[in-house]
């Protein structure tokens, strides 16, 4: 196609926009007068959606440069071949969106849901000077660009990266399971924390990257490359650290430990997985656990929900992804352990009652729990000093004389500086 045939840019008011995305809100509502978003091909520069619900609304080509999008809701929506430069999409969700061949770069999509979103090369867009992005040939391919764009903490599972060029993107703590990131130029990218358990890393080239405590359990890596990649704490298929649980009789020790629990040390003994990888067993659902000591123990990923660990010894435990809902942590001993992502829904991490006037509080102090879900747990008196609570969601979790010193709380939903005074007092 021509640079005679090409479209010219429309570029609505700030009022203008709001009335699209009024009548959007009408349609969805199945009110009258409602009618499809369409920005397609329209100069958005600058203006703000923020908080919109514009579910599978066309931005294809559409130039969006620092335009606000954060907290919008965007599933479905096609964002084909546009042009996102420095736009603000923190928090906002994405799921099975159409970014194939978006130019990302310097985009904040921090903490954003981009759910089985694609953002594999697309055809239609091309750099120009003075339409910004055009039509070309159909037969030409144009990668999606992403370089130095933020995904901290973003929801990248199952979506489709393939051939995506993330030159020094930050995907700290980002979900990446089952990802396609086939051929992606991933170049000095930050993976730190990042769980790609399952991602397809097939030909990417990984050099310079940082994939420091990143999960890369199932990963596909043929001919993919990662020279003066950095690995270290990295978790893999063939942990080299520590024994794995399936050399040993896990299922009698569990057992024994069990009894000795429930018969107050008059039968069984005590277990200790201190260092162990415990992910072959999948499950210890519901087992009564207490005062077990697994130190420096990987849980990854491990079916945890309803387990009794009442002061157990877990510092420097690895407990990310792990399910932890309803589970009975009082008094555990948790420092400096990892429980990134982690569902600790409704759990106890309360203090554990030895006697009349004796409590002994949770200790978290120095635990990760970057993007842990904490909604409705007890975490009355727990210690938390220097814990890094991130974008961790709170709702509903109680703290009241909870230890919060020198902890990390931003981006935490749910917890609000009324809860850390409260908690103070």
């Amino acid at each position: 196609m021509s640079d005679a045939a090409d479209p010219v840019r429309k570029k609505p008011t700030q009022a203008e926009v709001d009335l699209i995305c009024a009548k959007h809100d009408r349609l969805w509502q199945a009110r009258p007068g409602g009618a499809r978003a369409v920005f397609a091909w329209m100069d958005l520069s600058g203006l703000t959606l923020r908080g919109r619900n514009l579910a599978d609304a066309d931005f294809a080509a559409a130039r969006l440069h620092g335009c606000d999008l954060s907290g919008a809701k965007l599933d479905n929506a096609n964002f084909f071949g546009a042009d996102m430069q420095d736009i603000n999409l923190t928090e906002a969700s994405l799921r099975r969106a159409d970014l194939r061949g978006a130019c990302l770069r310097g985009a904040d999509l921090s903490g954003a849901d981009l759910f089985e979103a694609d953002l594999r090369e697309g055809t239609i867009a091309a750099a120009d000077g003075k339409l910004g992005f055009r039509v070309i040939e159909a037969q030409k391919r144009g990668d999606t660009q992403a370089q130095g764009a933020s995904l901290v903490g973003a929801n990248l599972q199952r979506s489709r990266m393939t051939g995506m060029v993330a030159i020094a993107a930050d995907f700290t703590d980002a979900i990446m399971k089952d990802c396609k990131l086939v051929r992606a130029n991933l170049k000095q990218a930050n993976f730190t924390g990042a769980d790609l358990a399952g991602a397809d890393l097939s030909g990417a080239d990984l050099s310079g990257a940082d994939l420091t405590d990143a999960i890369l359990v199932g990963v596909k890596a043929t001919m993919w490359r990662t020279d003066g990649a950095n690995m270290e704490g990295a978790l893999t298929d063939n942990r080299s650290a520590g024994e794995s649980v399936s050399r040993m009789p896990a299922a009698e020790m569990l057992r024994d430990h069990a009894q000795w629990c429930e018969t107050g040390g008059a039968e069984g003994q005590p277990s200790v997985f201190d260092g162990v990888d415990l992910r072959p067993l999948e499950s210890i659902r519901g087992l009564n656990l207490t005062a077990l000591s697994a130190k420096g123990a990987v849980f990854y990923g491990l079916d945890m929900e309803g387990v009794q660990l009442q002061g157990a010894q877990l510092e420097g435990a690895d407990l990310r992804s792990a399910n932890l809902r309803r589970a009975d942590l009082r008094g555990a001993r948790l420092g400096r352990a990892k429980l990134n992502g982690s569902d600790l829904r409704e759990a106890q991490l309360g203090p554990l009652m030895l006697g009349a006037d004796r409590l002994l509080p949770a200790d978290l102090s120095g635990a990760i729990l970057r993007g842990a879900d904490l909604s409705g747990a007890d975490l009355r008196r727990a210690v938390l000093k220097g814990a890094d609570l991130s974008r961790a969601v709170m709702h509903g979790a109680q703290v009241k004389q909870a230890d919060f010193t020198g902890a990390q709380t931003g981006g935490a939903r749910g917890l609000d500086p009324a809860d850390l005074k409260a908690a103070a007092a």
